[in-house]
């Protein structure tokens, strides 16, 4: 029998998705104030892959990946994503969210995102909250499955995810200690 091992802490990333700045910046604020200093800011990407927030949000949607200093335990994601769910409901406008805000993490083998939504492939984790494997590292990215979103597939992110990798790998090489 093998004796439990404690995972890793992992490289927390927020993939914020909005249509006006104000919006986006007091969200990004906020999720400093939360979590500390952002590490890594990506650039402003069209998300054109669906129209399936343009309804709530609007037509001309962007995306960004950011990430924070201080590493996590892996399984405080559940309690990330309900942080960044009541974020989006306090940012709301006529009951319409302004900024969608999908939270996972990062190490060097997977690329995990939280979801409040089941499905085949996501493990609950308690409170109608799932982990949703959407990349597995290999050949030097991480390699989309058969339900990863189809903006994070299409390898638009992939310069940014080798960053965030590289930058969570050389905190692990110096020993970062994880939040929480």
């Amino acid at each position: 029998m093998a004796d439990p091992q404690l995972p890793e802490p992992v490289k927390l990333l927020v993939a914020v998705l909005w249509a006006d700045a104000p919006p986006r910046d007091e969200a990004v604020g906020r999720l400093v104030a939360q979590w500390g200093t952002v590490d890594f800011t990506g650039p402003d990407r069209l998300f054109d892959m669906t129209d399936y927030y343009a309804p709530e949000m609007g037509a001309q949607l962007y995306r960004r990946l950011v990430t924070f200093a201080n590493l996590i335990p892996p399984e405080s994601i559940r309690e990330a994503k309900l942080f960044c769910n009541a974020l989006e409901g306090d940012l709301a406008a006529a009951g319409r969210r302004r900024v969608n805000l999908d939270v996972g993490y990062l190490d060097h083998n997977k690329l995990v995102l939280a979801s409040a939504k089941n499905a085949g492939q996501k493990i609950h984790l308690g409170g109608g909250i799932y982990a949703d494997l959407v990349g597995r590292y290999k050949a030097g990215r991480y390699q989309p499955f058969d339900w990863t979103f189809p903006d994070f597939e299409d390898g638009r992110y992939d310069p940014e995810l080798s960053a965030i990798r590289q930058r969570y790998l050389e905190q692990r090489r110096q020993g970062h200690q994880q939040l929480g």
